[in-house]
């Protein structure tokens, strides 16, 4: 997969400069964002048929959030201006061009009139704000640390999907989370950095499978702090991202970064931490995705020297915030260890993200590949209890060429599509990202409201006064009967519920009799949040050509 560097770094200096100065005009309420109605106003003295708008918006918006933002809004006007000299406008049409620096901008009728205009205004009004960034604080970002969050926000006055899930979520989903202390049980309240972070993927698997060796393939450069060899050598989990240089952050400094989604973490404490880092490098491909390599699942003897940390706890995180989830496999390896069972046990309700990819295939020739493809599609059968087929990726994703010599070229040919498959599936990951946090978030909701359903049923069991004690035990003990009874109650899907043993677990560190009654009030209003706010949301950052 050729990785393309964005628009912005693709079009000349003098051409962004009028692309800065029409953006800034374009951007009404100067938020740094070109919502939907800005664009049909501005888009329009372009003069291009509506169905070459409509493609516009479309390619420009290909992640679905919404808006333009700069980079975005370069792009929209080069295709606008490859629509009015008649070519195809198509989804590739940007990466197809070879010299896109040369593109010049678009016949904008009437623009050059309105840029006058505004300039002689802007000189009668106050010197001093004539000085200020274009780019302004996003309206949703204060959400998260105003004292008086109760104060409603009109839907109206967001700009993007990812603003609207933000004011949802402090408005309607936080509130229900921490009356009935949902962080404390299944995850941790959410910050405004979840929803603003990039896509990830998380590469997991036992030792010397190949999981640095494939970032490095794709980056096609080591990453800081990135170590090869057959034994386990990768010994913590490294998130590598993209940033101004090349640098390793430590896991603790990470952590309490409010621009970071990783404060969830620090639950794990100090021994996961100093097993923690992250890698930062400019890159193209990082500017879109973010990658977790983890230490090897360990197997045999190995896997009975205890972590210092809960590794499975720490996966099963990862699992929840990340797009793509890639097991690893080398056709030597095939076994799955009781750690690694545990790991992929952890990836409960995220079955839709895994994908499994048997690598270093080029090591043994067709016969033998196609008895260990069977074997492991064995093993996973036992592991993963679900009706469907695993997708299994076969190749070898290093950059040595493939050993033709052992696999034939009807293995090199399988390989090399193969390896275009799993390459465009990561390649969709950034145009899928917000609506993979539309369902994570459809998801939480869901999984709140089961939670507040089961915690004031266990309130409404405990007696008013005498016998407390026994009372909890005894629920703590019959918890699956419980569940049971609150499913029945309320006419919810049984594969909804956590697990009963982690749920056991946490309760047995509470006081029943603390925890708060149901309140009607908060369950309807995620009832409508779901049901009405979430659709309305969407509706409003639609194609606006639609």
């Amino acid at each position: 997969m050729e990785i393309h560097s964005s628009p912005i770094n693709r079009c000349s200096k003098e051409h962004q400069k009028i692309y800065q100065e029409w953006f800034n005009y374009a951007d009404s309420d100067g938020d740094g964002r070109i919502t939907g109605n800005d664009a049909i106003k501005f888009f329009a003295m372009s003069n291009l048929p509506r169905p070459d708008l409509k493609q516009v918006w479309a390619i420009a918006n290909s992640k679905r959030q919404g808006f333009l933002g700069f980079k975005e809004f370069i792009a929209a006007m080069q295709l606008v201006s490859l629509g009015q000299g008649g070519h195809a406008l198509t989804n590739d049409i940007l990466n197809d061009e070879a010299d896109l620096q040369n593109i010049k901008p678009p016949v904008m009728e009437g623009l050059d009139t309105l840029l006058a205009k505004k300039k002689r205004a802007s000189k009668m009004s106050d010197p001093e704000l004539n000085g200020r960034s274009q780019l302004q604080q996003s309206p949703s970002d204060h959400w998260f640390t105003s004292s008086k969050s109760a104060k409603k926000v009109p839907l109206s006055s967001v700009t993007s999907i990812i603003d609207g899930l933000k004011k949802l979520y402090v408005h309607k989903l936080k509130p229900l989370e921490v009356t009935y202390r949902f962080n404390d049980f299944v995850s941790p309240s959410l910050t405004s950095s979840d929803f603003d972070a990039k896509p990830m993927v998380m590469l997991l698997g036992q030792y010397s499978t190949g999981k640095t060796t494939f970032i490095k393939h794709l980056l096609k450069s080591s990453y800081p702090g990135a170590h090869i060899g057959p034994e386990p050598t990768t010994d913590r989990f490294v998130v590598v991202m993209n940033g101004p240089d090349d640098r390793s952050i430590p896991g603790n400094t990470i952590a309490v970064q409010a621009d970071m989604p990783f404060s969830g973490l620090t639950n794990f404490g100090t021994a996961f931490l100093s097993k923690f880092e992250c890698s930062q490098m400019p890159h193209p491909l990082l500017e879109h995705i973010t990658f977790v390599d983890t230490p090897g699942v360990l197997s045999g003897e190995k896997q009975r020297t205890q972590r210092s940390y809960d590794f499975t706890g720490v996966t099963s995180w990862f699992a929840a915030k990340c797009d793509l989830i890639l097991l690893l496999f080398d056709p030597h390896k095939l076994d799955v260890s009781d750690e690694f069972k545990r790991v992929i046990s952890s990836l409960r309700g995220h079955d839709d993200k895994i994908r499994v990819v048997l690598n270093k295939a080029d090591q043994v020739d067709t016969q033998q590949l196609m008895r260990v493809y069977g074997a492991l599609m064995w093993s996973l059968g036992k592991v993963l209890n679900t009706p469907e087929v695993m997708r299994v990726y076969i190749g070898s994703f290093n950059d040595k060429p493939v050993n033709e010599a052992i696999t034939g070229p009807i293995g090199k040919e399988l390989f090399e599509k193969e390896q275009d498959d799993l390459l465009s599936d990561l390649k969709d990951i950034p145009k899928k990202a917000c609506d993979r946090r539309i369902n994570e978030f459809v998801k939480r909701a869901r999984a709140a409201k089961i939670h507040a359903y089961i915690i004031s049923h266990l309130k409404k069991e405990m007696p008013a006064m005498m016998g407390k004690a026994k009372a909890q035990q005894r629920l703590i003990d019959n918890l699956a009967d419980e569940f049971a009874k609150v499913q029945r109650e309320h006419h919810l899907p049984a594969g909804d519920f956590p697990n009963v043993d982690q749920f056991r677990e946490v309760l047995s560190g509470y006081n029943i009799d603390k925890f708060e009654k149901l309140k009607s009030k908060m369950i309807q209003g995620v009832d409508d949040m779901l049901g009405y706010d979430i659709p309305e949301l969407l509706k409003s950052f639609r194609n606006p050509y639609d």
